[in-house]
């Protein structure tokens, strides 16, 4: 059978698991953090429709990036549990390509909110 309830419940319950394992890990937990900085910020100034799209996909990569970021080093961990230079420079890039999307994310925000944060203080005088 193509459509199995039971097959879609066991597999539904493994992707809580693996949520769990990595929704515990730090660098997730810091990026949730700053995620949800950037939500109340949005509903602080009031963005626009098409803000709010660029930010909760912005959110939404970042997160699938550090996931993946922590999935990678937990394999390579396992397949390699002693340190060596090779397994050291691939982490090292992929931590690298997590800050790369946070850079551009931060940039974006800035074009996003900077505006808003220059008018709200101007207001207040």
């Amino acid at each position: 059978m193509i459509f199995s309830p039971t097959k879609i419940k066991k597999s539904f319950s493994c992707a809580l698991v693996g949520l769990k394992e990595i929704f515990f890990q730090q660098n997730f937990l810091l990026m949730v953090a700053m995620g949800a900085g950037a939500i109340f910020l949005g509903f602080f100034f009031g963005i626009s429709y098409f803000e709010w799209l660029i930010l909760i996909f912005l959110i939404g990569f970042i997160l699938v990036l550090e996931a993946l970021n922590t999935i990678w080093e937990k394999i390579l961990d396992f397949l390699e549990p002693k340190v060596s230079e090779k397994i050291r420079c691939v982490k090292d890039m992929l931590a690298g390509g997590v800050l790369i999307s946070c850079f551009f994310s931060i940039i974006l925000g800035g074009l996003i909110f900077l505006p808003k944060i220059i008018i709200f203080f101007k207001n207040l005088k």
